[in-house]
């Protein structure tokens, strides 16, 4: 979608510097970058090579002026000021690159029961099966393959990409993404054993799974309902692919998870925690507010993290100095 740079520059709160009649029509990399497209830096280090580039635009931050006057550096591209470059840049992108045209409609595949009550505009894919007493609210797309079980809630706008499995009783806010191949609501891993027999037996999993307004969640990522209450998943948390929840999780707001992280059941992640790749979590664990936990670290059940932007790492996890004191000194314990 063509664009003038003043018009991306309103939408994106930055400033122009230079021509802001000149035209852009996408975004790419620096090295990619074509004279119609925008590119950013995010350091003064990159500046350069994002001036000398075919692109017509560069978003740079407040590092672009010089001495921290109002002028900038000398240059005949046009420049975006923005505080947080890597953030204009984000939403220069959805003006620029919109998600594809999705026409409302039912494709003659699909099987929808004749209870499911779909929103204005709604978009269903070929194959795509909805259950008994299914929800869908306006605005929502839901992909090829996708299986919708009896009594599940879908708000508003929400993307469901092809394969996605939903099991009944899930209850999804507006503005959620859910990539190929998830699978929300299963039963949790949850067994007693018969010391008589040895044998296992299904503890009841009965409880059910809610997901928050702008959550997405990645391609084949598998989060399981509760046992006998709720799987909660806060307001803008961002999942990555492979992610395993378990049974009565509790995720805050604006909680990102890399992949391949596992959790176990009833954990506790508080709001704006972040959890690198391949990240374990014991059951009844809680990690805090804020806090940092670094790829492949592993935190024992029924334990507690807690600092407010602090980062762990390792396993057992620890604040992240104290871990490199402790490998330094098996270095030096190694020499000797």
């Amino acid at each position: 979608m063509q664009r003038s740079l003043l018009s991306v520059a309103q939408s994106v709160q930055a400033q122009v510097v230079g021509d802001g009649g000149v035209e852009v029509s996408g975004i790419a990399s620096i090295a990619q970058a074509t004279s119609v497209d925008l590119v950013f830096v995010e350091d003064e280090d990159g500046l350069p090579a994002a001036l000398a580039s075919r692109a017509a635009a560069v978003i740079a931050g407040e590092f672009a002026r010089v001495d921290g006057s109002k002028e900038t550096l000398p240059t005949s591209k046009p420049l975006l000021i923005a505080k947080n470059p890597r953030l204009a840049f984000a939403r220069a992108a959805r003006l620029l690159c919109p998600a594809p045209d999705r026409p409302p409609g039912m494709h003659p595949s699909a099987v929808v029961h004749a209870s499911a009550r779909l929103g204005k505009n709604v978009s269903l894919g070929e194959r795509v099966v909805l259950g008994q007493n299914v929800e869908i609210g306006d605005g929502s797309w839901i992909g090829a393959g996708a299986v919708i079980g009896a009594g599940v809630s879908l708000g508003s706008d929400c993307e469901i990409y092809p394969n996605v499995t939903i099991y009944p009783g899930a209850r999804l806010g507006h503005r959620v993404i859910i990539h190929a191949g998830a699978v929300l609501g299963a039963d949790g891993f949850g067994y007693v054993r018969d010391r008589a027999s040895g044998h296992y037996e299904k503890f009841p999993q009965v409880g059910r799974l809610e997901i928050g307004d702008d959550v997405e969640i990645g391609a084949n990522s598998t989060i399981d309902r509760g046992a006998l209450e709720v799987t909660r998943i806060g307001r803008g948390a961002k999942i990555d692919n492979l992610v395993h929840i378990g049974h009565n999780c509790q995720i805050g707001e604006d909680v990102v998870i890399a992949a391949q992280t596992g959790l176990s059941g009833s954990i506790v992640i508080e709001k704006n925690v972040v959890l690198g790749g391949q990240v374990g979590i014991g059951e009844h664990a809680r990690i805090g507010e804020g806090v940092m936990l670094g790829g492949q670290g592993g935190v024992l059940p029924n334990k507690v993290l807690r600092g407010k932007g602090v980062a762990f790492w390792g396993t057992p996890a620890r604040p992240v100095r104290e871990y490199l004191k402790q490998l330094a000194a098996l270095a030096r314990l190694a020499r000797k």
